[in-house]
């Protein structure tokens, strides 16, 4: 059984791990405390998650669709958004 448009999945492939990077990267934000004894442990591991989520995206977008181009470039905008927010903390 061949795949009928295999572009299509892997449009779809690639968007789903943009989005779930993103969210990782969302998740680990949001439990973050500034004060927390594990703070700059947090920060790094949320660091790399940022990154791999821009790496996905960055993937995800050179196939995306244009419903998908709208959602992935959100996710940017979503990510610097911690990115800036983090840094005031530091």
């Amino acid at each position: 059984m061949t795949q009928r448009n295999p572009y299509n999945k892997n449009k779809q492939e690639a968007f789903q791990a943009a989005q779930q990077g993103f969210e990782d990267a969302q998740g680990l934000f949001e439990t973050i405390v500034s004060d927390s004894a594990n703070y700059g442990h947090q920060l790094k591991h949320l660091k790399n998650e940022v990154n791999e989520a821009y790496q996905q995206i960055e993937n995800a977008l050179e196939v995306a669709s244009e419903k998908q181009r709208a959602q992935l470039e959100q996710f940017q905008q979503d990510l610097q958004q911690m990115v800036t927010e983090v840094n005031q903390v530091e």
